[in-house]
């Protein structure tokens, strides 16, 4: 498969849960390139792997901690 998909996503917000609306890409061997989210309130949790979302009601510091509680701690680079 070549070029890019674009898929139509749900995903909860990483702290609370709240659904939010994205649009994720991926390329065409299905490995994740972007995303940006369609829901009013939600903000893209960037430097990941994957597509996550936080509401913009959430600071920092609660979507590092959600993070790191669900995937483990970041590793530097």
């Amino acid at each position: 498969m070549e070029g890019k998909d674009t898929r139509g996503e749900t995903h909860g917000c990483i702290v609370c849960g709240k659904p939010y609306h994205l649009y994720v890409v991926y390329d065409g061997s299905g490995k994740f390139i972007d995303f940006k989210v369609m829901s009013a309130g939600g903000k893209p949790v960037k430097g990941e792997a994957r597509p996550l979302v936080a509401c913009e009601k959430h600071d920092d510091d609660q979507v590092k901690a959600a993070v790191a509680k669900v995937y483990g701690p970041a590793k530097e680079d």
